[in-house]
């Protein structure tokens, strides 16, 4: 999972649409990823250039397969990478 703070219009639109090649979006500033570790280098190494280190912030959250699946989702979040169940 990879959230994001971005103080500057346009440093945030660069990151999201950045992130749009490499996840889902959850929500404005987060997104589910599933990523090799070669990829994942790539896209913080990507990130880190974008971002004004003294007022951004981005986090990357890294999660194991089995926490990952027995995340409770809730509304319209349905999980991007399996099949789940919503529940409204």
């Amino acid at each position: 999972m990879v959230v994001y703070d971005i103080r500057d219009d346009r440093r945030r639109t660069a990151v999201h649409k950045t992130m749009k090649n490499y996840g889902i979006p959850v929500q404005e500033s987060v997104f589910e990823v599933d990523l090799r570790p070669e990829d994942l280098l790539r896209l913080q190494i990507r990130l880190g250039s974008l971002l004004d280190a003294k007022h951004d912030s981005i986090i990357f959250y890294r999660m194991c397969r089995r926490c990952a699946e027995a995340a409770t989702r809730l509304g319209r979040s349905d999980d991007p990478f399996a099949s789940s169940i919503t529940i409204i």
